[in-house]
């Protein structure tokens, strides 16, 4: 076989594994959001301990993003992501299998094991598609919001089918993650001589104004995303839907989000600056969420939409500037594990603020007021973060020292 053609394949599996490996990154807290009364009521939990079980997993996503450029450093960008995986699978299973503390433990693990991965995507796309920059991140934000979508649309259905209550529910999405860990094995023996599967230390991000204010667009961008994934079903089930027909309306929602997360790296990439696409998504996506709080149920099928599709080009012109935003692969891993570090501390106090709001109030009315202060605050960051310039951080001089971000 020809070099190039070798050359070719090898780079279509790992194109494969990386749109696998995305697929999975979603499905624990989809599954959960359609079935969080039924687990609540089962497992006796209070009101304050189902909102820790909503924030915990996506606070992980901040906490232990700052662990990933690290782990790439020391066992390879690969290896990394394979570990990553085979522990979202483990927490996915493991979460249904046992007591309070096991739901607690191994969701708290799968979030861990997901901040991992999220980094280490936009990482690989940087390094081994610059050409197809636009194309790959469409394709791996698809499969995310794919995989929620799918994961919110059957979970009630194959469970029933299955005969099977909440747990199966819960632990079958352990068996596409195996499939994404299969599908990734081969990139083990590929890499392993590979010099540039290591992610370099970089000096000034942190400092870098530019760089937080992608982190912060980054936040509440995922701040609104986890409202609508952890909260929007209980939201629609209140308000009179049926736990079938709420899935549903979650699963429409986030499957039109795959037509802008297709279309909206594309558009981006071809402009120096994304600063009015930003606000646009901004304000529909807020007005798409307050529509669903407020509006008469019979409109509810036209504010889903209305928010997926906003939600889909936010999520992907958060990630899509990541990359735009970045000089070269190791400054976009660190700036990825910046933006996710300090994006998902929002993402995950939006989903407990729900919560507690609910506690407090009696109802989600009141939500509406925090979904428009995310809005506002995703065009102010959103403004800037499109501005037509790189962040300032290199990669750090080492002189047998690693130089802390």
């Amino acid at each position: 076989m020809p070099q190039q053609q070798i050359e070719r394949s090898g780079r279509l599996l790992l194109a494969a594994g990386v749109i696998g490996a995305a697929f999975c990154l979603r499905l624990v807290f989809a599954s959960l959001s359609v079935r969080l009364p039924e687990v609540a009521r089962a497992m006796g939990l209070a009101p304050w301990q189902v909102g820790l079980l909503t924030t915990l997993p996506v606070l992980c996503l901040g906490l232990c993003a700052p662990l990933a450029p690290r782990l790439a450093r020391r066992w390879g960008t690969e290896r990394s992501l394979f570990g990553a995986l085979a522990l979202i699978g483990l927490g996915t299973a493991g979460r249904a299998l046992g007591p309070v503390w096991a739901l607690f433990s191994f969701s708290i693990l799968a979030g861990a094991a997901i901040a991992t991965a999220n980094v280490l995507l936009p990482t690989l796309v940087k390094r081994d598609f610059e050409d197809r920059t636009a194309l790959l991140t469409g394709a791996y934000v698809t499969a995310i919001s794919g995989g929620a979508a799918l994961a919110a649309a059957i979970t009630v259905p194959v469970e029933t089918a299955l005969g099977g209550g909440w747990r199966v529910g819960l632990a079958m999405w352990a068996a596409p993650v195996v499939g994404a860990v299969l599908l990734w094995s081969p990139q083990l023996r590929r890499k392993t001589a590979r010099s540039d599967g290591v992610v370099e230390p970089v000096a000034g991000l942190w400092r870098d104004p530019l760089a937080w204010s992608v982190a912060l667009f980054m936040g509440l961008q995922s701040a609104l995303a986890f409202c609508v994934l952890g909260w929007l079903a209980p939201i629609l089930r209140e308000r009179g839907l049926d736990a079938a027909t709420a899935g549903l309306v979650l699963s429409v929602l986030i499957v039109v989000q795959l037509a802008t997360c297709l279309t909206v790296p594309s558009f981006a990439t071809r402009r120096p600056g994304q600063r009015m696409i930003a606000s646009v998504l901004s304000i529909a996506g807020a007005a798409g969420l307050l529509g669903l709080l407020l509006a008469p149920l019979s409109g509810v099928w036209v504010w889903a939409v209305v928010q997926g599709l906003a939600q889909g080009g936010l999520f992907s012109l958060a990630l899509t500037m990541v990359l735009l935003r970045s000089p070269d692969s190791h400054v976009a891993s660190h700036l990825s594990g910046m933006a996710q570090s300090v994006g998902y501390v929002p993402a995950a106090l939006a989903p407990l603020g729900v919560g507690l709001l609910h506690q407090w109030t009696g109802g989600f009315q009141a939500v509406a007021g925090l979904v428009a202060l995310i809005g506002i605050g995703l065009v102010v960051t959103g403004w800037i973060a499109g501005r037509a310039t790189v962040v300032m951080a290199r990669v750090a001089p080492t002189h047998g020292e690693l130089v802390r971000a």
